[in-house]
């Protein structure tokens, strides 16, 4: 056979692996899915071997799509991290044949923490299905390796069953884009600027705001304390009259006559109506109008035009906030 020829036999095997899944899918699949949702906190992978390599995976695939998450070496386990878990997570227990020693050995001390316990493995009569209280066959017709010793075809069944758990908790739990992007900080400029600017604007107390009637002294020190090189001046109903940049109070001080900046209003050297973005846009048209207008902030208003927040340009490329949410 040649290595062509046997590559595609591995990817048949492997395919046929993961058919023989659907026909295992039982009610024990509604029972593990039940008994995550209803976890206050999180889900325990443990495995050894191949399957903790694969334990490893399926974590990760949980974490970032709203199931919290961590893998657990059994071994380690047994020598102090045991005490990481607590008695309101669910442990996934991978093992194929179900007979790994180190993990059978683990079972005993999470149910005497009244911890419930789901098993991936091939059969129901194994030892690590008997103790287990959810038990999801993951059995496939035979490995790929032709020596039928190095997992294979039965650790991307496995992979397979893990991702099936993570998508089906991802529709109960209704995990949106925008939450999977949250978790993603290093997503690349493209995916960030994907969602809206709502998601990514500053709020609340974030943003550097002074009322219409405020002094240029207070407008100063709003915008010394909230460092975004700017300050919006808004009106008692919270519409957005204005902006003072730090441009604009360069060019004041630069004037050749002495200015007194006690005898100043905010409203005095702002810049009325500046250029805004609607919160439903994309953060794609919001680095469009900066990039068009050449300013680097961006306030940000509602349906009914009243202040919601504010973006500034180093945002949208990624070095501050909207790192941490996209």
């Amino acid at each position: 056979m040649s290595s062509l020829d046997l590559a595609r036999e591995v990817l048949q095997i492997e395919a046929e692996g993961i058919s023989a899944l659907i026909n295992q899918i039982d009610q024990e699949f509604d029972r593990a899915i039940s008994l995550i949702m209803a976890c206050k906190s999180r889900v325990i992978i443990t495995g050894i071997g191949k399957s903790g390599i694969i334990g490893q995976k399926i974590s990760a695939t949980l974490n970032s799509t709203g199931t919290p998450s961590f893998f657990l070496h059994p071994v380690e386990a047994m020598h102090g991290d045991l005490g990481i878990v607590a008695p309101n997570d669910v442990v996934l227990a991978l093992s194929y044949s179900g007979e790994t020693t180190e993990l059978n050995m683990l079972i005993p001390s999470f149910k005497e923490r009244g911890i419930k316990t789901i098993a991936i493995t091939r059969h129901r009569q194994s030892t690590l299905a008997i103790n287990c209280d959810v038990v999801l066959t993951a059995e496939v017709p035979k490995e790929a390796c032709p020596l039928g010793l190095a997992p294979t075809a039965s650790t991307t069944a496995t992979l397979a069953m893990g991702d099936a758990l993570a998508v089906v908790l991802l529709e109960k739990k209704k995990f949106a884009a925008s939450d999977f992007r949250k978790n993603h900080p290093g997503g690349s400029l493209g995916e960030r600027l994907k969602v809206k600017v709502k998601e990514v604007m500053l709020s609340g107390d974030q943003m550097p705001v002074v009322d219409a009637s405020a002094s240029l002294r207070e407008a100063i020190a709003i915008l010394n304390k909230i460092s975004m090189g700017a300050v919006l001046i808004i009106d008692e109903s919270g519409e957005i009259k204005g902006i003072i940049t730090d441009g604009d109070l360069r060019r004041l001080i630069s004037q050749p006559e002495p200015v007194d900046i006690d005898k100043l209003m905010a409203a005095d050297i702002m810049t009325p109506s500046p250029k805004m973005i609607a919160e439903d846009l994309l953060a794609a048209d919001a680095l469009s109008i900066m990039q068009r207008h050449e300013v680097t902030i961006l306030p940000v208003r509602s349906q009914t035009g009243k202040l919601s927040g504010i973006l500034h340009l180093h945002d949208l490329l990624g070095k501050g906030e909207f790192r941490m949410l996209v």
